[in-house]
């Protein structure tokens, strides 16, 4: 028989009673009030208002019923409670993950070729990008498709994207398609820009390059969304079978590094590498199988998000706990290591070919953006936007402020998602609107080296991220992997908003936050972000009970060690679905 509510009522609050006071009361507890589960004597970061670090935690089905003493909590166990000493073993929140594109990490275990070049994979040259890809064409049946992903022009010794008679040494009779780092440039074959009807005479689209050579044919190489989306709008999508193996496959990696919620941040209204419409009834689909044991926020792109508005695309209900849609994910620039990132002021070194004052583009004009963001924001959505580059930032923020004054919205929560460049002036009119700053702090690790020497000059590279700057504002931030253009590697991802140590083991300076302020920006802040502070990112009493268990605390523990943090076990409401053996 069910417990009344008044009952429960009743006996959460004398619990919360007794942990204020220390102890707890003669008052019997009744088999169905006790916990399923109580972790003792272990040091629970809580991620609360008060930044609380308790012994203990009681958890009743999928959520927290308390926090506090290990011999309180204890003390409400009854006949079917589970008493698990972590022995001093630090807890935290599960990571919210606050911008990725999940399930893609799994795409290179399961269908793509890996081009990552060091630190993350081998690849050091063009030769080793042909050598793999051979590998690859080898397996695979003449006329389908081989993709490569994870490839960066900066590490590879000929400095330069690979073109299609590059990738024509491959083959001839396969479609071959491969993914920058970035997710911002690509590189085709023959074949495949013949697939893709690109020629001498297509012309560029807007906000996008087709590369030509010397005599205006196409090298192969891609430049931004809506030039390489022509290719990729052609391979085949994957069939719902591949995206239920991919799911399963990524939210093993994901849940491995501690996340119970793991984000899909740009859910696009057509099939291509990047997304796929048909990716959120794959979802509905794996949660009703059990497939799927982390939660999910996914970002619709805006054509997705203005099909859903006019009629021509179904949404599925999905605002539950496990399977929620977001913010609106627009782009105002591209890639600073692809030189399409949009600054005010000129790249550090100008590429050759380009003109000497040269800092980028847009990737559509002000007035148009401003348009479609007073669209969504209007109908009541939260927008994030892809902003790179300092002029970027400038029209996202002149966007969001004509929305503001068109139809004030005091909590709209808008977002910018990279931020990387973001000047001082633009963290203080972040503040005044109300917007959300989300840092792509692992470039610091990952380009840090090539921002300051290539890309944005000394000055520049080293205020890149600013979360310190965003802190001392009182600007609620949060900070992001963008996997797979990396790993999955929160503990590598606060090591890095931390220390700001580059691939070379140069710093950065100025920008570093404390090591608490990292994890509330994958916890509570992150929660917050998407509008979930009230059931999800910290440990309190009612709040989902998403749990992490580490090898080491990530708040005593040398800074510079918090890398190597390792997730010992991972907890979804209630349920262990990650543990390291």
């Amino acid at each position: 028989m069910g417990t009344s509510q008044p009952t429960e009522r009743k006996t959460a609050h004398i619990i919360r009673a007794a942990l204020l006071l220390g102890y707890l009361s003669s008052y019997p507890v009744r088999a169905a009030d006790a916990p399923d589960t109580i972790y003792i004597n272990g040091r629970i970061i809580t991620s609360d208002a008060e930044n609380n670090i308790v012994e203990a935690v009681a958890v009743k089905g999928d959520k927290i019923q308390a926090a506090g003493r290990s011999e309180a909590l204890r003390m409400t166990a009854g006949p079917p409670s589970r008493i698990v000493d972590l022995r001093g073993k630090t807890m935290i929140p599960g990571i919210i993950d606050p911008h990725s594109h999940f399930p893609l990490s799994a795409n290179t275990v399961l269908f793509q070729v890996d081009l990552s070049s060091p630190p993350v994979g081998k690849i050091t040259s063009i030769d080793d990008i042909i050598a793999a890809l051979k590998k690859k064409a080898e397996q695979t049946p003449p006329g389908q498709w081989i993709v490569g992903v994870g490839y960066d022009d900066t590490l590879l010794a000929e400095k330069r994207h690979p073109t299609r008679q590059d990738l024509d040494k491959v083959s001839e009779v396969h479609p071959i398609y491969l993914m920058h780092v970035s997710y911002h440039f690509g590189a085709a074959n023959t074949k495949a820009l013949g697939i893709a009807e690109i020629t001498r005479d297509t012309s560029d689209p807007a906000g996008a390059k087709f590369r030509r050579d010397g005599n205006g044919e196409p090298t192969g190489v891609l430049e931004e969304l809506s030039a390489y989306e022509r290719v990729t709008s052609r391979i085949p999508s994957r069939s719902a079978e591949q995206w239920g193996e991919l799911i399963k496959v990524a939210a093993q990696q994901y849940a491995s590094q501690g996340v119970t919620t793991a984000e899909h941040g740009f859910l696009a209204d057509q099939p291509g590498i990047l997304s796929d419409p048909g990716l959120l009834p794959a979802f509905a689909r794996a949660i009703e199988r059990g497939d799927l044991p982390i939660r999910i926020i996914v970002w619709p792109g805006i054509k997705f998000s203005q099909k859903v508005q006019s009629g021509q695309v179904k949404a599925p209900d999905t605002d539950s706990s496990w399977l929620k849609v977001g913010a609106t994910k627009m782009f105002a620039d591209g890639s600073i290591q692809g030189f399409t990132g949009y600054l005010t002021k000129p790249y550090h070194i100008i590429p050759a070919g380009y003109p000497s004052d040269y800092h980028g583009h847009p990737a559509m004009p002000r007035d148009e953006l401003v348009k479609l963001v007073v669209s969504e924001h209007k109908a009541g959505k939260q927008i994030a936007i892809h902003g790179n580059g300092d002029a970027a930032i400038d029209d996202i923020l002149y966007a969001y402020e004509q929305a503001q004054k068109e139809q004030p919205r005091p909590d709209a929560r808008h977002i910018v998602v990279h931020s990387q460049t973001a000047r001082e002036d633009q963290l203080d009119k972040m503040k005044a609107l109300g917007v959300t700053p989300s840092f792509f702090s692992l470039h610091v690790y990952y380009w840090g080296d090539r921002h300051r020497d290539i890309f944005l000059g000394p000055d520049r590279a080293a205020r890149i991220s600013p979360a310190r700057s965003a802190l001392q504002r009182g600007l609620r931030f949060t900070i992001h992997t963008d996997t797979p253009v990396v790993p999955m590697e929160p503990f590598r991802l606060m090591w890095a908003a931390v220390n700001r140590i580059t691939a070379s083991g140069a710093r950065l300076d100025n920008e570093g936050i404390a090591p608490m302020q990292a994890l509330r920006a994958l916890t509570a802040d992150a929660a917050w972000q998407a509008f979930e502070e009230t059931r999800r990112g910290s440990i309190e009493s009612g709040k989902l009970a998403d749990l992490a268990i580490l090898s080491d605390d990530p708040l005593s523990v040398d800074p510079m060690k918090i890398k190597d943090i390792k997730v010992l076990e991972t907890i979804v409401g209630g349920k262990t679905v990650y543990q390291s053996q």
